[in-house]
């Protein structure tokens, strides 16, 4: 579980996290919210990218924002971030190991735990293959490999599916669904494609202007008047509790 309480980012006179404050539980919780929400702020936070002005971020019972980045690493933080990461001259075996060497795996272990995390994703054919000779989808999943190797215990997933095809997201939204049972790790999903939001997400909580507006099970808050206005734009956006 993770627990967020009273979370301020200040950038000058912007603030795009403003006393956010939401429990997340296990399996896969989506994160939803417009464009400029402060989505993707948050898992910078996380991350350890960004420093806030206050607030707690509580994982399993350690406190995150306490620890180092390297050490978010090393206890089990992995994420995907909206920009491909992955080395397109490097193979996927050797993409998916340069993140695992940074997560302090056994050495004995790695390769091992390498080939897991592609089959996982469906990209044990094509281990040996340049990541620049892959499509957009295969692309897609060697991040999500990078995300799961080894032992994460908390991954974070900043606009996966983007740009794919909706059979692609399809495929995607189900290996995002297998995570905690392959991993045992809560996932946080941020994308702006509803369908696959409801596929995957159990619960979800939504961001606007850096306020949670609204959460609990993905299908109610969905249907949430506040939600509704906040992507379509209809009416001022109040904050609930």
């Amino acid at each position: 579980m993770i627990e967020v309480s009273d979370l301020t980012v200040r950038f000058g006179g912007v603030t795009p996290i403003d006393d956010m404050s939401v429990t997340l539980g296990s399996g896969v919780n989506g994160l939803i919210g417009p464009n400029g929400a402060g989505k993707t702020t948050f898992f910078n936070v996380l991350s350890g990218f960004v420093t806030p002005s206050h607030g707690t971020v509580t994982a399993f019972g350690d406190d995150l924002l306490a620890m180092p980045n390297f050490r978010r690493v090393h206890w089990g933080l992995r994420r995907t971030f909206q920009t491909e990461q992955a080395v397109a001259t490097m193979t996927v075996f050797e993409n998916v190991l340069m993140v695992l060497e940074h997560t302090g795996a056994p050495s004995a272990a790695r390769r091992s735990n390498v080939i897991d995390a592609a089959e996982f994703v469906g990209l044990g054919r094509v281990l040996d293959h340049k990541v620049g000779s892959l499509g957009a989808a295969e692309r897609r999943l060697v991040e999500v490999a990078r995300a799961v190797v080894g032992t994460p215990r908390l991954v974070l997933l900043d606009e996966p599916a983007a740009g794919l095809p909706d059979e692609e997201t399809a495929t995607l939204g189900d290996v995002i669904t297998r995570i905690p049972e392959f991993t045992g790790a809560l996932v946080v999903l941020v994308d702006h494609d509803m369908e696959l939001v409801g596929q995957t997400c159990a619960h979800a909580a939504v961001l606007d202007f850096g306020h949670v507006i609204a959460s609990g099970p993905t299908r109610e808050v969905l249907a949430h008047p506040h939600v509704m206005a906040a992507y379509l734009g209809t009416e001022e956006i109040g904050v609930e509790a």
